[in-house]
């Protein structure tokens, strides 16, 4: 079952790639940039996060056909793509969906490009790298 904070995350990723969150059957495209600041989400994305649960039934990721409502119920859960390993809504049960966000991303997947990811702290990142360290300096001298 996908969480609320697995549908932002997944939107997350796909904003950073370019995608736009369709809503109103067309009337809207949603793109926040930047979506990442720091270690946590934009203002920008935080606010159009907040647009998009408020009209959930009617939005949602470009080049997908399930609504934001849809993917925030038990029957979808978030898992890797097997072509990009970005993530992608699939069905718990029945047909998975038709096509992957990337389907209409020519130039994707790119390993030459920093891949799409969700906010870090960058003092816990230098904590767990001080850490290892440590431990390996600790055990090559007896």
């Amino acid at each position: 079952m996908a969480t609320e904070q697995d549908v932002k995350r997944y939107l997350a990723y796909w904003f950073q790639l370019g995608k736009q969150v369709i809503s109103g059957n067309g009337k809207a495209y949603l793109s926040p940039q930047p979506v990442l600041k720091g270690d946590r989400y934009s203002e920008e994305f935080e606010e159009c996060w907040q647009e998009i649960r408020s009209q959930a039934g009617e939005c949602h990721l470009d080049g997908t056909d399930e609504t934001i409502a849809e993917l925030l119920t038990p029957a979808w859960e978030m898992l890797p793509c097997s072509r990009c390993d970005m993530p992608i809504a699939m069905r718990n049960v029945g047909m998975p969906a038709l096509f992957c966000p990337c389907n209409t991303l020519p130039s994707w997947p790119n390993t030459e490009l920093p891949s799409p990811r969700s906010p870090i702290s960058t003092e816990e990142q230098l904590k767990i790298i001080r850490d290892r360290l440590w431990k390996k300096l600790s055990s090559s001298n007896p």
